[in-house]
């Protein structure tokens, strides 16, 4: 594979192909091993992991990126195989989340920024010779009448840049994530809300990127669809989250960014599926559309898999199937008929 950030970023975008997000720090995948009463030690997580990137028919067909946290990038499989040169096997790109979590942003309640830029130059020279070719940078944007405010928007949209422009200095394509929230409290805003909210941010976000001299044709956007809150009484059809979300990336994305990989932001699995299918079955778009998704091609693999060795086969299938539907969705050719009762 060429070592072009151009090059790395226009694989991990190709068509009918997302990201898996498996990037879970050690708290957040407690949640999800407590869900299925598996104890959350470091044997567990490297099976489950190795379990979905051995996964073949989803790796090999569907899957063209992971992201790891930084304990996953140094692991090795059963066998002693590294998992770097399993995902690579696959023909995908190894990738790291980088940043150290959103905190409280100072003078702005409700609003967090993002750290993690202390010293990231020399970890990402340590990320790339481990052969890690893209990271993750994550920005959270509340949500209600009032927040976010422009100071927050403009704190996340600069950190991002600052990190985007160190990732491409070592030759790793970054993505950009700013997260509008549809799922933390109160999670009751409209639709047209989050259009709002969403335009705001991408705009200050690419001029920020401007600023930092990020080269647009090396970096990957991870936005979040526009949609209602979770707890809104109106939620939206797929047509409508599909009007809405390419109305605002037309406006304020770049055509430069060859493309688009979806948050699945607290979206039902079978939401994120079929969202991201309306978008790719009704527009002609200069950018790639497709996904980078954790929960929303994990939780059923996770639920098969249970914690018991015995049940590989049957997470991996899982995983297969739900990989196999997002596929489908990024080239627009899913349907729910499609489906086995995921949901």
């Amino acid at each position: 594979m060429s070592e072009r950030i151009e090059d790395i970023a226009q694989a991990m975008v190709q068509k009918g192909q997302g990201i898996l997000a498996a990037d879970e720090s050690t708290g957040t995948i407690k949640k999800r091993f407590d869900s299925i009463g598996t104890e959350n030690t470091e044997a567990n997580r490297q099976a489950y992991r190795e379990m979905l990137f051995r996964s073949s028919e989803a790796m090999n067909n569907c899957i063209s990126g992971v992201i790891m946290f930084e304990e996953t990038l140094f692991q090795k499989a059963e066998d002693g195989t590294p998992f770097v040169d399993l995902i690579r096997s696959a023909g995908a790109v190894p990738g790291i989340k980088v940043d150290m979590g959103a905190h409280a942003l100072p003078g702005h309640a409700g609003e967090t920024v993002t750290e993690g830029l202390d010293g990231l130059r020399a970890r990402l020279a340590k990320y790339y010779d481990a052969g890690a070719r893209f990271a993750k940078w994550r920005a959270v944007i509340a949500i209600d009448d009032v927040l976010p405010s422009y100071g927050g928007i403009k704190a996340n949209a600069h950190a991002l840049a600052r990190y985007a422009a160190l990732c491409q200095e070592a030759g790793i394509v970054p993505i950009v994530e700013p997260e509008v929230q549809m799922d933390a409290d109160p999670a009751d805003h409209t639709i047209e809300r989050c259009h709002e909210v969403t335009s705001a941010v991408l705009q200050t976000v690419f001029a920020e990127l401007n600023d930092q001299n990020v080269r647009l044709e090396g970096m990957v956007l991870k936005p979040n669809m526009v949609v209602p809150g979770s707890k809104c009484p109106e939620q939206a059809s797929p047509e409508l989250v599909a009007h809405h979300t390419v109305s605002v990336l037309k406006r304020y994305v770049p055509s430069a960014v060859p493309g688009i990989a979806f948050l699945s932001g607290g979206q039902s699995v079978l939401e994120a599926t079929a969202n991201l299918n309306a978008m790719n079955a009704n527009y002609e778009l200069p950018w790639a559309l497709t996904y980078s998704y954790g929960r929303a091609l994990q939780a059923s693999a996770l639920q098969a898999w249970g914690g018991k060795s015995e049940n590989i086969a049957a997470g991996s299938a899982a995983f297969s199937e739900r990989a196999s539907m997002n596929s489908l969705a990024a080239k627009g050719e899913w349907n729910p008929e499609m489906e086995s009762g995921q949901s």
